[in-house]
Parts: structure tokens; sequence; C-alpha cells
């Protein structure tokens, strides 16, 4: 962590015990020096990193909050080998919530979050500055820790809507998202691959959160939720109005498989919302990124994490989509680089192509030796 998080650790532990103790004698300005230095070298001992996870109504935030759980072993915890936590040492992580995965994307780039979720198709997106991200200048520092599990493409719409596929969204009031997020490219691009032109539909943008009083108040007719199910945005909408689920299937969802390799073809189980039959839509991988500035070794210590068999029943008892996590899938290429350190793990483990590793980038060569510098230079230096 930052020596200015260090140095505001220890001015809140010390206005906090002022506070206690009220005005200061020379006895409590000792005991207030000895316990901010205590809490000094606990901070020095210490990272805390912050997981950008989304909205919470999405299957990323449980998630982002999972894998904290899962990397997380604060000073003085018990070791792995001794049936302790088995992340990395002197890590504290949290999970934080981000308005959508496109700030989350942002927020990592510019160094304000240290890792976030996202979906794969918009990590690519940013990465690439195409799509949702062709005006903007292309996220070219993040790299991929991971991909975790498949988040599912919802298209919902009211139970008496007539709509029973994509093209019956023409002429119809549909949520997607907010302007600019993920959710809203994605739901475009299925559009356009269905043929059905933009300008026919009253596209909705908001967030998830509005998603289910739109529905009840009749405001909107159906709505694009990209989200691991089950999802709490879905299961709230489901709760208030009568809901059904749309399919995304058919050649041309097979085609966009074909043509996108962070998509694939995916069902929502039956019951996965209540009196819902199972349904075809697209998957798309839910992935962890960092920024390309990560200690290599922190980045190794947390893939080695998350994939520990220790942690695995984590995952798997904390939200069904962690049962269908695979680690033979976690380097799939996506088209953003991997994170050096966590390469090193999954050559280690026989999951990634070693010549698919990326260099770091070479280092900027220092300015040239003064002459003083030069003078003096050890003889057996010069040539």
């Amino acid at each position: 962590m930052t020596q200015g998080w260090r140095r505001d650790f220890v001015w809140g532990l010390t206005a906090a015990l002022k506070r206690i103790f009220g005005a200061a004698t020379r006895a409590n300005l000792v005991l207030l020096l000895l316990v901010a230095l205590a809490g000094l070298a606990y901070a020095q001992d210490t990272k805390v990193i912050r997981i950008g996870a989304g909205p919470t109504g999405a299957t990323d935030f449980p998630f982002g909050g999972l894998v904290a759980n899962a990397i997380s072993n604060p000073p003085g915890s018990r070791t792995c080998e001794r049936g302790g936590n088995c992340g990395v040492p002197g890590l504290i992580a949290v999970a934080q919530t981000t308005a959508d995965v496109a700030e989350t994307l942002r927020a990592v780039s510019r160094g304000d979050l240290e890792m976030g979720l996202s979906q794969a198709d918009i990590a690519a997106w940013a990465f690439q500055g195409t799509a949702a991200f062709a005006d903007q200048p292309p996220l070219s520092n993040l790299r991929v820790l991971a991909r975790l599990y498949p988040e599912n493409m919802h298209l919902i719409a009211r139970q008496n809507a007539s709509i029973k596929d994509v093209a019956g969204l023409k002429g119809k009031r549909v949520a997607m998202g907010p302007e600019g997020s993920g959710t809203a490219a994605m739901a475009k691009l299925i559009l356009s691959a269905y043929g059905v032109k933009w300008t026919s539909v009253q596209m909705k943008y908001m967030e998830f959160s509005a998603v289910a009083n739109a529905f009840a108040t009749g405001t909107v007719d159906a709505a694009f939720i990209v989200s691991g199910a089950p999802t709490l945005a879905v299961e709230d909408v489901a709760s208030r109005t009568p809901i059904k689920l749309i399919p995304i299937s058919g050649p041309v969802a097979e085609k966009l498989v074909q043509v996108f390799p962070f998509y694939s073809r995916g069902v929502i189980p039956a019951g996965a919302y209540a009196g819902q039959p199972a349904v075809e839509t697209l998957d798309v991988g839910s992935v962890l990124l960092s920024r390309d500035t990560m200690d290599p070794d922190l980045a190794y210590g947390v893939v080695r994490a998350i994939w520990h068999e220790r942690n695995i029943p984590l995952f798997h008892g904390g939200h069904p989509r962690g049962k269908l996590m695979d680690r033979g899938l976690a380097a799939h290429d996506i088209g953003v680089p991997m994170q050096t350190g966590a390469d090193r793990y999954y050559v280690e483990n026989g999951l990634m192509d070693p010549a698919a590793v990326v260099p770091p980038p070479a280092k900027a060569p220092s300015k040239p030796p003064s002459k003083a510098e030069r003078r003096q230079e050890p003889s057996a230096t010069r040539s």
C-alpha cells in the first residue's frame, strides 16, 4: 500500500485514541505514540487491495467478495500449511461496488482500483479501444489475471408482452443498462446480429437497480441484463412482475460464437428463477483484471490462491456460478494480455502455452552518466 495510506491509518488511529482518552497528558501521549507506531508497523506488513465488482444487483458483486476472501491472508493468520487461509500472506482484499463494468475498467486503468471484474468482451473492447470504447483512448495497460465463470445474457420480457424472440423487440421499450455500459454494448451487438435496427427499439438506459421498478410501473417491456444466473437483479424483477425469459439461440447465436472468442453457447438452467424453464442464451466469461504495474509475485500469489484446492469449496458454496469455474479455461485468450506473474503460474501448471507469454515492456534506458560520474567509474569498466 502507499505511504499515504499508512499515514492516514496512523492518523486515524491516533485521532480515535484521542477521542477515547480526552486531553493528552504526558502518559497519554506516550501511549498514543506507542500505539501509532504499532499501527504503522502493522500497515507496513499489510497490503490492502480493492476489487471493483460492479453494481450490487449483479453476480460479479458477491463473486468479488468470494475472490477477496480467497486471496486474503492478513498478518498473524495461520498459514495454509497449518490449516489457515490459503491466500496471499499479508494481503487484505475487499470488494467494492462500481456503477458498471465500463467504470470498473476505467478505475483499474487509472489505478483507483487494484483489480476488477469484467465481462470478457467489454475488457477486450476497452483494451483495444473499439465498440463501446471506440471514442476513447484504449485502456492498453489492462491485464488479465483469470477467467472465473460464465455470465449469461438475460433477455427478460413482461409475461403479457408479445415478445417471443429477439426480433420481437421491434417497437418495444427495452432497458439496456446504463448508457455506455457493457450491457448496452452487448445488447446492441445482439440486436444488430438478429437484424433489429436500433432505431426500431425504444432504448431505455438505466441502472440494474431501476429495472424492477420500470417493469412494475409498466415503463419498459423487456430488458437485457448480463450476469451469472441466478442474479439478484432478475430475481428482483420477477418478485414484482410476471416475466418470461427470451431465448438468444439459433444460427445467429452460433455465428456470434464463431466470430467472437469471448462468447459461447449457454443455458440459463430451469428453476434459476421461479417457474421459468431452461432457455438457451449466450455466455461471456467473467474475468479478473489488473494493471500492468502489478507486482508479478503478487499476481502469481493471487491466481495461486484463487485456484488453490482448499479455496475451491469456498466458490462452490458461495454462489451457484462458483460450481462452473474451470481452471482449464482460466488462461483462455480473450484478446487482452495475461498479467506478468499470473502467466508463470499457468505455465507451471500446464494451463498456458509458454509461447503465449507476452514479455513485459522494456524499461526506458537510464540517462547517460555525467562526466563526473564517468570519471568515478572503475577503470576495468572502461573500454
